[in-house]
C-alpha cells in the first residue's frame, strides 16, 4: 500500500469521529410521554407480547432487520491470526455496507475466545438478539466446524461469507466465463491453487453448478492435494484426487480454468502458457494476485480474467452477495440460507451481467461503456438493480424450499433502499 493511502486510510478510520458506523434512533424522543412509551412503562407492554410469543420480538424490536457480524480475529483479510480486537475495523466496514447496499442495520462483534468451543457457545447465547448472523474473518479449518454447529444451534441465518460470499460471486463469473470461451462446465478442468475456506467452498458450489469433482486438482503449500496424501484433514481430504500430478506446474497443464484463493505472484507467464485455448483465470490474492492482468494479456491474448481488485476489470467482490443474500432471507424470515439460495444468487448475479449497464453505473465507473463480455462478467457493486434481482431471488428460493417462515414480500421489488420496510 503506498503511503499517501495508508495515511488516507487512517485518517478516513479516525476523523471526525472514531469508527465507521453508529447507532440513529427510530422513534420520536422528545417529550415525557415519548419516554414513557420507549422505557418505562410503556416498554412493559411489548414485553408481556414477546414472552406470550417469542415470534413478536420481529413486530415490536428491531430483531427482523438486525444482522451481527462476528469475527475471532484469527484470519483478518491477508493478514493473519492478529486477535479480536484489531479485526474491528473490518467487522465495522461489513456493517457498513450491509447498511450501504441493503439497508440492514449492522453491528460488530469481536470475541476473544480461547477456542473454537467458547467461540460457539458465545455466538449461540447473544444469537437470539438478531435476525441473522454473518461470520467474518476465522481462520480454516475451525471455521468449518463453527458455522456447522452454529447452523445446528440456531433458528436464524448463520453464514460465514469468507466461504460462501465468495464462493458465490466467483460461481456467478465462472459460469458466464465459461459461456464465453464456449466451455461447458461439465467437461472443463480447474486448478485451484488454495486450499483454505474460501477455496473449500467455490469449488464445493462450482460442482452444485455442474462441474465434475474429478475434475479439480487443489493444491495446498505441499502441491496437489491427491488420494496418496495422508496429511489431509477432512474438508481437504474431499478433493483428494486419483492423480499422478504432484506440482502447480503439472496441474496446470492443459487446465481450463485457474481458480486462485492463495497469495501474490504464484502463477507464472510460462505455466499460462501451458492452459488449454481460451483459459479463464481468475487470481482473487488481495492485493497483489497470483498473476497481474496486464501480464497475463502479454502472454495471452485468449485469457478471460477476473481479480480481486477494483482497478481492474471483473472484481470478484463479495459485496455483491451478502447485502442482498440477507436482505432476501430477512424478509422472508427464513431460518437458514441453504444451497437452494445459494445458488439462486449465482444465477441472479450471472444473468444480471447480461443486461443492459444502466447509465448511471456506466458514470460512476468512470463513464466506459459496459456491456456483457471478457472484462464485464459480473455486475459492478454500485448497480442498485442488486437490491432487487439478488433479494428477490434468494427470498423466492427460501420460500420454495422450506425455510422461509414467511411469503414472498408484497413490497417487492425493491427498487431503491426506500422501499425496504
Amino acid at each position: 500500500m503506498s503511503e499517501d493511502l495508508r495515511n488516507a486510510a487512517l485518517e478516513y478510520h479516525a476523523n471526525p469521529i472514531p469508527g465507521k458506523i453508529s447507532i440513529e434512533l427510530t422513534k420520536p424522543a422528545e417529550t415525557a410521554r415519548h419516554l414513557a412509551l420507549a422505557y418505562s412503562p410503556g416498554v412493559a407492554e411489548p414485553v408481556r407480547e414477546i414472552a406470550k410469543d417469542p415470534e413478536n420480538a420481529y413486530k415490536y424490536t428491531g430483531k427482523g432487520n438486525l444482522v451481527a457480524v462476528i469475527s475471532n480475529g484469527s484470519a483478518i483479510l491477508g493478514l493473519g491470526n492478529l486477535g479480536a480486537l484489531p479485526s474491528k475495523p473490518v467487522m465495522e466496514g461489513k456493517s457498513l455496507l450491509f447498511k450501504r447496499f441493503a439497508g440492514i442495520n449492522s453491528i460488530d462483534i469481536e470475541v476473544d475466545s480461547e477456542s473454537p468451543q467458547a467461540f460457539i457457545d458465545t455466538v449461540k447465547r447473544i444469537a437470539i438478539s438478531f435476525g441473522g448472523i454473518n461470520l467474518e474473518d476465522i481462520k480454516a479449518p475451525e471455521c468449518f466446524d463453527i458455522e456447522r454447529e452454529l447452523i445446528e444451534l440456531c433458528s436464524i441465518p448463520v453464514f460465514h461469507d469468507d466461504q460462501h460470499g465468495t464462493a458465490i460471486v466467483t460461481a456467478a463469473g465462472m459460469l458466464n466465463a465459461l459461456e464465453l470461451a464456449g466451455k461447458s462446465i461439465s467437461d472443463v478442468s480447474m486448478v485451484c491453487l488454495g486450499a483454505g475456506a474460501a477455496a473449500i467452498a467455490c469449488s464445493k458450489l462450482l460442482i452444485s453448478c455442474g462441474m465434475k469433482p474429478e475434475n479439480i486438482y487443489m493444491l495446498d503449500r505441499k502441491g496437489v492435494i491427491h488420494s496418496g496424501r495422508t496429511d489431509l484433514n477432512q474438508y481437504k481430504a474431499a478433493f483428494a484426487n486419483e492423480t499422478s500430478k504432484r506440482t502447480l506446474d503439472e496441474a496446470i497443464d492443459a487446465a481450463d480454468v485457474f481458480l486462485g484463493l492463495s497469495g501474490p505472484n504464484l502463477l507464472s507467464p510460462e505455466q499460462l502458457k501451458k492452459m488449454a485455448p481460451n483459459p479463464i483465470v481468475f487470481a482473487c490474492s488481495n492485493p497483489d494476485p497470483e498473476i497481474k492482468p496486464e501480464l497475463a494479456l502479454s502472454v495471452r491474448d485468449d485469457v478471460i480474467m477476473a481479480t480481486g481488485r477494483s482497478d481492474y476489470p471483473n472484481q470478484v467482490n463479495n459485496v455483491l452477495g451478502f447485502p442482498f443474500i440477507f436482505r432476501g432471507a430477512l424478509d422472508v424470515r427464513a431460518t437458514a440460507i441453504n444451497e437452494e439460495m445459494k445458488l439462486a444468487a449465482v444465477h441472479a448475479l450471472k444473468n444480471l451481467a447480461k443486461e443492459p449497464v444502466p447509465e448511471d453505473v456506466v458514470n460512476a465507473y468512470g463513464g466506459k461503456p459496459l456491456s456483457f463480455g471478457r472484462e464485464y462478467i459480473i455486475p459492478k457493486p454500485m448497480d442498485i438493480r442488486l437490491l432487487n434481482v439478488v433479494s428477490a431471488a434468494v427470498a423466492k428460493a427460501a420460500v420454495d424450499s422450506g425455510v422461509a417462515k414467511l411469503p414472498y414480500p408484497k413490497h417487492y421489488p425493491l427498487l431503491a433502499i426506500g422501499d425496504i420496510k
